[in-house]
């Protein structure tokens, strides 16, 4: 890992997206990953991944977290859901095109879904792609996307109608579309957690090449991507929060003891610890799953519904230990763990909503159970 990670390099204290120079020492240092077969370590090698198994990831992983960072460690969202997608729906041609790009870091994908007039209904999307001989032409708008990374993503990867009579859910399909084509516009947008962006295509032209899973056949392929992102991958390694919260109440006198050291905090904490740590279970379980090959059902939507609220309950907590404290963002003085906590608040809040709001995770599991209908509904398929 020596000759990967840069020795000079430090995470940055604060909460913040990555500056420039941060953000192009992560790129690099992704790229090197991706030299190894380690940036997405369970895609086959000949895809540009490292075909390791669960254990030798996990190994990974904990070595990345010695220095505070995650794998991939810049913001590649729209990779890791792209990258599951286009190996289960692509074409041979297209997964050896497609797949080494984002695996030996050489592109960066945004995933661009939500549309100014509806969020959660996937289904309902206005922007097209029409086909015009080897090319499709691509109109719309999505917004709420992408990420604040220093530098525009290299590619989106987008569900568009490919169909506009086609009945609902027969109408779409699924394109990667380069961010440097003519007639893209990448608008910023402020939101309460993070910076995030509106993107807007006119007459836009795109490689028929680029459609993945077939035209009309966006729904199966838009499962697939719904099912990682809903935590059907599961996740392991520390919340890195959590980690920056626990430590700071230890390292933080009040009235001339540390904070962790009250007996009525103490009992807070413990309720804390209890929520962060099921959450860790779930991901964990659903990665074991994933790499012992063993199908799910309501598994990821489970882990997403319970980090959804268990976020709402913890922020609550750490309000009642640290009072104003927990709402001053980076001040030198005043803001908790450099900012950190503050950060976490408006994180909790806002993470209800994407990738599926909590109203549509008890709708999945209820439905994966069974419940109200006379057949269970199967989860897509992942890789």
């Amino acid at each position: 890992m020596k000759e990967i990670i840069p020795s000079n390099f430090k995470i940055s204290p604060r909460p913040g997206e990555p500056n420039a120079e941060q953000y192009r020492v992560r790129r690099e240092i992704g790229q090197k990953l991706g030299d190894k077969g380690w940036l997405y370590p369970a895609i086959k090698k000949e895809y540009g991944g490292g075909s390791l198994s669960g254990g030798q990831i996990t190994l990974l992983t904990q070595e990345l977290e010695e220095i505070d960072l995650e794998n991939p460690p810049y913001y590649d969202a729209g990779g890791q859901m792209s990258s599951s997608a286009i190996q289960v729906w692509a074409t041979d041609e297209q997964k050896q095109h497609f797949l080494p790009q984002t695996t030996r870091g050489l592109k960066t994908t945004w995933l661009l879904l939500t549309e100014p007039h509806g969020g959660s209904d996937l289904a309902s999307a206005k922007t097209q792609a029409i086909r015009n001989g080897d090319e499709y032409i691509v109109n719309g708008t999505k917004t709420w996307v992408g990420h604040d990374t220093a530098e525009p993503p290299d590619q989106f990867w987008t569900i568009v109608q490919t169909d506009p009579t086609a009945p609902r859910h027969q109408n779409l399909g699924f394109i990667i579309i380069p961010a440097n084509l003519e007639g893209i516009t990448i608008q910023p947008l402020e939101t309460m957690e993070r910076k995030k962006s509106s993107v807007f295509f006119e007459d836009v032209h795109v490689p028929a090449f680029n459609l993945i899973g077939g035209e009309n056949n966006g729904w199966k392929v838009a499962n697939t991507v719904m099912e990682v992102e809903h935590g059907g991958n599961g996740r392991i390694g520390k919340n890195q929060n959590m980690e920056r919260f626990f430590e700071y109440v230890k390292s933080t006198s009040f009235n001339g003891q540390p904070i962790s050291k009250d007996p009525d905090i103490r009992e807070l904490l413990a309720d804390i610890y209890i929520e962060q740590d099921v959450s860790r279970l779930f991901g964990l379980r659903n990665f074991w799953m994933r790499h012992a090959r063993v199908r799910g059902t309501y598994e990821g939507s489970q882990s997403s519904f319970y980090g959804k609220m268990s976020g709402l309950k913890i922020s609550g907590k750490m309000n009642q230990i640290l009072g104003y404290f927990a709402v001053i963002g980076d001040e030198e003085k005043w803001g908790a763990s450099n900012g950190w906590i503050e950060h976490y608040q408006r994180q909790a809040i806002t993470a209800v909503h994407p990738g599926g709001t909590q109203d549509i995770q008890r709708t999945i599991i209820a439905r994966r159970m069974g419940i109200g209908r006379t057949v269970k509904e199967e989860a897509a398929q992942i890789e």
